[in-house]
């Protein structure tokens, strides 16, 4: 029988008994399961003893799995001093190409682990190569600039080592951690590069975790989604075991409206996330099970199963402590509760949040922070509570002031665009209607502009949605509907969307189209309207 026979006390479950219950149930069948974390193929010069180590390690490295990949290349090291590609894997797992930079600790230790592999070296010109690309990394002082000097350093090893299949696959991910460190390109120039690099390969070694998963990374935008859907159906059969690879494929589903795979894909992410921690942090919950619940909370508030989406965000409200405090479990905790109240439309609920737990070192990131105030301006201004209003957009202004110039991915302009649409609500709440639309138009287009993050699932509230509610409140259904639509065109399947087009369309007198949209919000949550909807319009009539 599984741990959890109802999927959705998955988040209480996390919250309330995040290590036992699953290292329990691990141990039901008398032996723990075997890890299938794919594989790979990454000859070394060092002890034959430790190569499948090595190589396990290497998998690990693939699906992100970073902590636990920097302690199998310390078991390689510990049994082979003098393999230095074993410190190079050290150093590479303090290298999160995509996430971001990193902290000043995880910096250090990485550098400490590139200059001793460069100390050990290696006897291959290969290997040597390998050694000198990661400490390119950990030279000059900018991390958006070090990601460069790596990926020119990986495209070179990989251009003098044409057979190795490793250094292809290494430098389609260099060239990926490019591209989400530069303004936005939407001709997805690099994305494209690295996609081909990946897609030659595909067949060679159909079991390798890294060309799946940053085949994910390499489409994982509107536009390009479709082309995905194999390596997303395949990643999670290729590295079963890994939390991330159970979940990458929903970034996937999410930009295609899949719902029930998202779901399916971050319950399991979220309960193999919890299994690993068991052991090595009990209590606590794993950063990767809260990445998870952020796009879980997302699919169900999509597919109107509100109860489901409640306990998501009454289980985050009961964590404390963290396997790893780090920028993914930041943006869940503010994400989460943000979106089960404004997507629900509960303005009083959502101008009362505020950023939990207090433990939490918010000062470090303030960009997810900035969610829960866009979550009390919006509540503020759509409550009547001006001065909440008033004051949360003030507080918006000074984040984004502060981020404005910061290197890397640009979190200004995310919280700018948040600003804009809260500004824009303010503004209607103050009966300066011409003012609302101007800046409700100007988020919309900022937000078509630039890209999302990979660590959201979505906006918290797409900034056209929006204008698209805003033209409707005005009495511009004609306007509202082709708003909808556009909106729907890069966040495609979400209720509010369909529910707001079928109203517009509806009174702007276009039956067949508002039939039509009423019947995707009936089949979009399994053939019924949630309560919300219901109550929204009683309340309207």
């Amino acid at each position: 029988m599984p741990f959890f026979p109802r999927t959705h006390l998955l988040a209480a479950a996390l919250a309330l008994t995040p290590g036992w219950a699953f290292a329990q149930h691990e141990h039901d069948d008398g032996h723990l399961a075997p890890e299938k974390f794919g594989q790979v193929h990454f000859p070394t010069s060092c002890n034959a003893q430790v190569q499948p180590v090595f190589e396990r390690g290497l998998t690990l490295l693939h699906s992100f799995a970073y902590a636990r990949a920097a302690k199998v290349f310390e078991e390689v090291s510990a049994k082979d001093p003098g393999c230095g590609m074993a410190q190079w894997g050290i150093a590479m797992s303090y290298f999160h190409t995509i996430w971001g930079p990193p902290t000043e600790d995880e910096f250090a230790a990485g550098r400490t682990a590139a200059q001793r592999a460069a100390a050990v070296g290696a006897p291959s010109d290969r290997e040597r190569d390998y050694i000198a690309a990661i400490g390119a990394y950990y030279q000059g002082d900018e991390h958006p600039a070090r990601v460069v000097a790596y990926e020119k350093a990986m495209t070179g090893v990989a251009e003098r080592n044409p057979a190795d299949h490793e250094a292809a696959i290494f430098q389609a991910l260099a060239i990926l951690g490019v591209a989400y460190n530069s303004p936005p390109d939407k001709t997805y120039a690099r994305q494209k590069e690295a996609a081909k690099i990946l897609n030659h390969l595909l067949t060679v070694e159909p079991e390798h975790p890294g060309i799946a998963h940053y085949m994910i990374h390499s489409f994982d935008y509107p536009e390009l989604a479709e082309l995905a859907l194999p390596a997303a159906r395949a990643y999670a059969r290729i590295a079963p075991s890994a939390p991330h690879a159970l979940h990458m494929p929903s970034h996937i589903f999410t930009r295609l409206g899949m719902w029930k795979e998202s779901i399916e894909s971050n319950i399991a992410s979220a309960r193999t996330a919890q299994a690993w921690i068991a052991r090595t942090h009990a209590g606590a919950t794993a950063f990767d099970a809260l990445h998870a619940m952020d796009y879980l909370e997302y699919a169900y508030l999509q597919t109107g199963q509100d109860e489901k989406a409640r306990e998501i965000a009454d289980g985050v409200a009961k964590v404390t402590s963290f396997d790893v405090p780090q920028f993914a479990a930041g943006y869940a905790l503010a994400a989460i509760p943000a979106r089960h109240a404004l997507e629900r439309r509960a303005w009083k609920e959502a101008a009362a949040l505020t950023a939990q737990p207090a433990t939490f070192p918010w000062a470090k990131y303030p960009y997810a922070e900035a969610i829960v105030h866009f979550a009390r301006a919006v509540g503020g201004a759509r409550a009547g509570a001006l001065d909440t209003a008033r004051r949360e957009v003030a507080r918006l202004a000074d984040i984004q002031a502060a981020l404005k110039g910061q290197k890397g991915f640009d979190w200004s302009t995310q919280v700018e665009i948040q600003r804009r649409a809260a500004a824009g609500w303010l503004a209607r709440a103050e009966n300066k209607d011409a003012e609302a639309l101007a800046l409700m138009r100007s988020a919309a287009a900022l937000e078509d502009s630039t890209d999302k993050h990979p660590v959201t699932p979505g906006s918290i509230l797409p900034a056209r949605e929006q204008l698209a509610d805003l033209l409707s409140e005005l009495g511009q259904p004609a306007a509202a509907l082709a708003e909808y639509e556009a909106s729907l065109r890069s966040a495609p399947a979400r209720l509010n969307s369909y529910d707001g087009a079928a109203q517009a369309a509806e009174r702007a007198g276009k039956k067949q189209e508002a039939k039509a949209f009423r019947e995707r919000l009936v089949g979009l949550c399994g053939g019924s309207v949630p309560d919300r909807l219901r109550l929204a319009k009683t309340a309207a009539q």
